[in-house]
Parts: C-alpha cells; structure tokens; sequence
C-alpha cells in the first residue's frame, strides 16, 4: 500500500520510518541538526509549494528520504492508518 503525502507524491508505506511534526520537532536541536544534515546529503524532497507542516522519514534498503508535506501530520498518520486497516 503507499502512503499520499500530496502534490502526487506517495510512498510505499513499509518505507516509512516516522511522520514528524514540523513545529513541535524543530524545537530539538537535535532535529534541527538532522534536518539539517539531510539536506546537505541531498536527500530531502519538498512535496509543497507553501510553508511545510510536517516531515516524513523513509527508508528502502539503501534509499533515504525526507518529504516535506502541506499536510499536518495528524492527516498523514491517520491515512497511515486507514492503510492498515485496509
């Protein structure tokens, strides 16, 4: 099953590794840094023009990938879950 992030952007649920809030995490130095370092390794793709609510850690293999969604991330666990359930 795969997991709408929008813009036409999904991903195979079973590479989904977390779905973060942006304005709770981004308070971590921590998470800044993490975000930070994704970035400079290329690996993280923006799916919205307008300001990003949440992010999205996946991992296939030796794929990594950070998406940035419009979307809260309260809507994107609760399609995660409506997957789960079928």
């Amino acid at each position: 099953m795969y997991l709408h992030l929008g813009q036409n952007v999904v991903v195979p649920e079973s590479t989904v590794i977390g779905i973060f809030d942006l304005d709770n995490t981004t308070s971590s130095r921590i998470t800044r840094g993490f975000l930070n370092t994704a970035e400079k390794a290329g690996i993280v793709v923006s799916v919205t023009d307008e300001l990003p609510k949440s992010f999205v850690v996946c991992s296939d293999n030796d794929t990594k990938s950070v998406y940035l969604s419009q979307l809260s991330s309260l809507t994107l666990l609760k399609r995660s879950e409506n997957i789960l359930k079928g």
